[in-house]
Formats: C-alpha cells, structure tokens, sequence
C-alpha cells in the first residue's frame, strides 16, 4: 500500500494545491502540519482521485517516462523493494515473531501491514459485486505479495499462491498485472490516473506484459483476472478498515493450509514465506 506522497509526483502535486514552495515557504510548520493531517484524513492526495479515467484529466500535468527515470539517483532505494522490507521515510520496525505453525490470517496480521487494508476493500467490493468465491479469494490475495516486491507483483504473487490456491484464484494473481495497463469499458475498466502518475502519461508495457495480455484476453478465465482489476482500488481509503468476518470462510473452502505451517511444508514457493516471516536474517 503506498503512502499518498510516496512519490515525487504527488509531493509536488500536494505542495502545489498549497500555492506552491514559496506559499509554503512562508507557513508555519503548524499550518504544514494541518495540511499534511488534512490530506492524510482525506486518504487521497489532492490529484489522485478513487477513479478510474479512460482519458487523461484535463490540465492536470502527469510526468513522462523521462521525467520519472530521472528520479531514480535521487534515491536511496530501489522501487522494486517490498513494502515489508523497506522504510522511506525512517527506521524500520521490530517485527513480532510469527507462530510456529504460520497460517495465512498470521501473515496478514503479522506481516501484510502494509497491503492487508487495500487487499481487504477490494476483496469486499468483489464480494458485494457478487463475484465468484475463488475470485473474491484472489481481490484478497492479490497484493499482498508487494511486502516482498512491487515489480510483475502479479507473477511473483501467483507463484506464492498456487501451491494454496485454485487454479483459476492463481490465473487472476498472475494476470491481473498485465491487464491493469488495458481497458476494457465492456467489463467497467478504464486506465487508472494513478498509472499516469506512476509510470508516465507516454508509457508502453514492455514486451512480456503484451504477450502475457494477449495470452490472458484469449483464455477462458479471463474474466477471473478482469474482475481482478474491475475490483481493484487504484486510490483508497487507509482508514476505512474492513471486517475479516466475511472472508474467513471463503478462505476455510479455498485455501490449502498446510498442516506444518506456511513456510514449513516444502512447497514450491515455502521460501517465499521464510522470507516474509524472517525478512531480517542476513542471508
């Protein structure tokens, strides 16, 4: 889940509906302070509206490709890092210690802070769309993988889940990342303004993010990795919580806890959960 001024782009976009540096510059940092709390109540930064646009918002300047790769050397970071492992904005934290036997609703109160709101509301939105079960499953799943890593999050996410999983739950992970750079206005889709931001108005999905949605739109289930994105929260309310109650039963048909623990069972993706239990062993 990214913070509403992560970016340089909303910095910039938040300092200018202040009246810019200079308006700024004369503010005390009491009047800074309220207009930040103001902005983080609000959930949203003033140009990253919950929607979704099939065309660009008017005068409003979204950066180019250019604009953002040269953004990269004034960090100290690298984007790709999961949320889990990484603190932009100071220290890390002591993590509690997970239980011998780990199961999913472990990690996602021990270890998917960060992704476990946003995984939470799109999976209720797919729930009161009426959506099938193993979808609502994978609206619940599906980010949670960005504690470990941002970058084709849809591939990495799928392979820690098929193990667990329903195929078609593990195809809506996997797919779900290449379909968001393409709408579809048949199924209720429009290309985020948050993209526009994040990537570049003149972005172009590279060759394996093409492939994979021409692979995707001809499949049976692509209507499972649709509704992903259709369910999809692409700006949201960090302090809107939502009850577990509803899912917990969905995930008792669906999900395969394994007996020993996640993490434990030897399957394919156990390291995955190694790391996002233990992220702070050296090696």
């Amino acid at each position: 889940m990214r913070h509403i001024l992560d970016s340089a782009v909303a910095r910039r976009n938040f300092i200018a509906s202040l009246g810019g540096a200079a308006a700024v510059a004369l503010m005390s940092h009491e009047a800074r302070a309220d207009a930040l709390e103001g902005a983080l109540n609000a959930g949203v930064s003033p140009n990253m509206k919950d929607s979704q646009s099939c065309t660009p918002e008017g005068n409003h300047h979204y950066p180019t490709v250019a604009e953002i790769e040269a953004e990269v050397p004034t960090r100290s970071y690298r984007r790709c890092v999961g949320g889990l492992l990484l603190n932009t904005k100071g220290n890390v934290k002591q993590l509690a210690k997970m239980p011998a036997r780990p199961t999913l609703w472990d990690f996602f109160e021990l270890r998917f802070m960060g992704s476990r709101n946003h995984c939470f509301q799109s999976a209720n939105k797919a729930l009161h769309n009426g959506v099938d079960e193993e979808i609502v499953l994978a609206c619940l799943l599906h980010d949670t993988v960005q504690e470990l890593v941002h970058t084709d999050h849809g591939f990495w996410g799928a392979q820690m889940y098929e193990p667990y999983v329903p195929a078609q739950t593990a195809f809506a992970i996997r797919y779900h990342a290449a379909l968001r750079f393409y709408p579809d206005a048949q199924a209720g889709y429009c290309y985020p303004d948050e993209y526009r931001e994040m990537f570049g108005i003149d972005y172009e999905p590279p060759p394996h993010i093409v492939q994979s949605y021409k692979y995707a739109r001809a499949h049976r289930w692509y209507g499972a990795a649709r509704a992903v994105t259709v369910n999809d929260l692409y700006s949201f309310n960090p302090n809107s919580m939502v009850n577990l109650d509803p899912f917990k039963d969905i995930v008792g048909r669906h999900f395969k806890q394994p007996e020993e623990g996640l993490g434990n069972d030897n399957s394919p993706s156990a390291h995955y959960w190694r790391t996002l239990a233990n992220p702070d062993l050296p090696l």
